[in-house]
Order: C-alpha cells, then structure tokens, then sequence
C-alpha cells in the first residue's frame, strides 16, 4: 500500500483517534465468476468513521507483486466514499472482461483507517462454470483412482502368497517418500505456528495443503507398511534392498535429521524445515520407478509386479495432468503448468514410467515365465513358479 496507509495505521496505532480508529474487509475473501456474471460484493467496516472517506481499489493480477490502478480483467471499479457516522455494508458490483487470477486490494486517504494490506479479494475468473465442476470431478476420480491403486498388489502378494518379483528398492524409496510427504503435508496443515508462518510468507495466499492431501498420504503410509510386512511373511526368494538403495534412504533421513537440530537451534525455520521434506519427495519420485523397471528387464518378466497397480497410477496420473490443462484455459493461467516444471515435470515422469511398465507387461514380456537363477542388482532371484 502507499505511504498515506501506513501513516494511517500508526496514527490508529498511537490511538491519536482512539475508538475512531477503524478497519474494513471485502465480505468475502474469495470469489469465483464466470465471464460476463456480475457479482454483489460489500466492504464491511468493523466501526463507524468521524469523517467520510474514499476508497480507492487497487489491483495485483497474476504472479505481479505489486499493486496497480487499473487491469483488463474486470471493468473499472469507480471510488467508492463511506459516510461518517456509516457502519453498514458498502456495496460494489465486479463485472469480469476476461478470464485469469485477480486480487483486488483497497487504500484510502482517511487517517482512521488502519490495516489497509489485510483488505483484499481474490477473484478467480473463468470461461465456464461447468468446467470448473467438471475438474472437481476429474480431481475425485483421480483421487479414489490413486488410493485404490495400493491393493492390487497387496491381493497379488496375497493370492500367491510371494513377494518374489516386487522390487524391494521400491517398498523403500515409497515408504522414504510417503513419511517425507506426510510430513510436511500434517504440519502445513495442523500445526499452527507453520501455518502462521507460511501465512506471514504468503498474506494473500491459499495453503497448499488440503485435508485429502493428508489423508492420501496417511493412507499411503499405511498400507505401504502393510505391503513391506507382507515382504518379511512370504516368500521372497532372497530378493533384499540394495546397497545403492540402502545408502540413498539413509541419506535422505541423515539429511533430515541433521536439519532437525538446524531447525531447534532456530537457524532455519520450521516452515523451511517442512519445505526440506518435499524435496526429498521430489528426490524420491525421480528414481522410485527405476529399480522396479531394470529387475522387470533383467528377469525378463513382469510376474509378481502388479499391472492392476500400474494401470491405476496411470489412470490417476493422466486425470491429474488433464485436469491442470483444463484449469489453466479455463483461468487463461498457463503459468500454472508451465511456471511451476517441477510438478508438471514429476506427474509426466511417473506417467513414462507407466507407459514402459504397460509395454513390458502387455508387449515386451507377455505370459513370459521370469528367467531362472538370474543375478539381480539387489540379489539373487531362483526358482520362480507361475501363477497359477
């Protein structure tokens, strides 16, 4: 805000106006609208002005961090004046022109207003509404299809009562992956004092971390450790972690460790310390696939490695990468897919992986029986049976 805000909110602060001294709100924070719609907004205000004061809106559109007077996305919004003595709603109408993220701020010259920067709306502007539920939609089908994708492998471990042919580097980079996610999603979302610090990082921002983040990740926590005890109850035909795989998770939890001393001697943040987690997310994912994929080459087979698991992964991936495309044209927000690579790059990463793994099952090995007595990076493999 300028300069005559911030004179007016150590005014207040110095109560030179004393219960005079007063702050406003738009009646709701978010908003959203399709081209075209008009929406009914107010400006509340919390207590009565001695004098009248102008309020002039303000605009931040997109990744631009700083306020501007005007914006193609909406039609101009005219000053509004608030009346002395006025402590009802002060009503306003938004008009949008055209689709995009919009965050309308206020500022004033009044010296009784104070706390300007805390006022603002974010406007989410569409073409279409109906694609708007429609993502909701795509977003809980990928959702179920990602939880539901854990137990095909599981009933196979079962069925056969063998773990002979699920790669234990896997299991581990998984479990490595799962904790680091859980991690940072429960303290983003639970823990207050995090949730106050990404809040002062990020004033006008929306927390990353939803409810169903956390129970995905609670969910794949659990039965991830429910696919690992199946690997120390059936048989496993010496099939054990790797010494590449062992020092890679260790690493990453060394890592982790160390940071956490960082972060109790107060020389990072604990926002920053959860931020730490996601990178080994990250780590993980890049790599996760890679030793599941080899032993499935070196074998020459794809028995005892789930294609129920795999088609499910596919199918919730591929759901979450349309869904992001069809967010970005309805939002005229590319920004998102193309400014943020990582997770793009990531969801795109485990699809390949998908795809190789459908080709080695369906193509390059089908009904192949597994190659006996072969030597495996991570052990020997002998005496494999077939399903039967």
């Amino acid at each position: 805000m300028g300069p005559i805000a911030t004179i007016a909110a150590f005014i207040c602060l110095l109560n030179v106006y004393g219960s005079h001294c007063s702050t406003l709100r738009f009646s709701s924070t978010d908003l959203n609208v399709m081209i075209g719609d008009i929406s009914h907004m107010d400006i509340i205000l919390n207590n009565s002005l001695s004098k009248p004061a102008t309020i002039i809106f303000l605009y931040e559109e997109g990744n631009i961090k700083s306020y501007k007077e005007k914006d193609h996305l909406i039609s101009q919004l005219s000053n509004l004046t608030i009346s002395a003595n006025n402590t009802d709603p002060v009503p306003f109408n938004i008009t949008p022109q055209n689709a995009g993220h919009l965050i309308i701020g206020i500022n004033s010259s009044s010296e009784e207003l104070s706390d300007l920067d805390s006022a603002f709306l974010r406007l989410t502007i569409v073409h279409s509404s109906a694609l708007d539920i429609f993502n909701v939609v795509i977003g809980w089908i990928y959702f179920v299809a990602w939880s539901v994708s854990f137990y095909p492998q599981v009933y196979i471990n079962w069925k056969r009562k063998s773990v002979i042919g699920l790669n234990f580097d896997f299991l581990a980079y998984n479990l490595t992956g799962f904790l680091a996610y859980g991690f940072f999603n429960i303290g983003m979302f639970w823990i207050a004092d995090v949730k106050n610090a990404y809040m002062s990082e990020h004033p006008r921002g929306i927390n990353p971390v939803q409810l169903n983040d956390v129970i995905f990740t609670l969910h794949a926590v659990f039965i991830t450790v429910v696919t690992i005890l199946q690997c120390l109850i059936y048989e496993r035909g010496g099939q054990k972690m790797s010494k590449i795989s062992s020092v890679l998770v260790a690493a990453a939890w060394l890592f982790a460790f160390i940071a956490l001393f960082v972060a109790v001697g107060k020389k990072i943040t604990w926002l920053t310390y959860l931020y730490y987690f996601s990178y080994i997310k990250l780590g993980v994912t890049l790599i996760k696939y890679v030793p599941q994929a080899y032993m499935n080459y070196k074998r020459k087979s794809t028995e005892g490695w789930s294609i129920g698991n795999v088609l499910l992964d596919f199918t919730g991936g591929s759901l979450s990468l349309v869904q992001m495309f069809l967010l970005s044209y309805n939002s005229d927000d590319w920004s998102s897919i193309f400014g943020d690579p990582t997770k793009f790059g990531l969801g795109f990463f485990s699809i390949l992986f998908d795809v190789l793994f459908i080709v080695q099952h369906y193509v390059l090995y089908r009904n192949n029986a597994p190659y006996q007595n072969v030597e495996e990076a991570d052990g020997p493999i002998s005496s494999y049976g077939t399903i039967s």
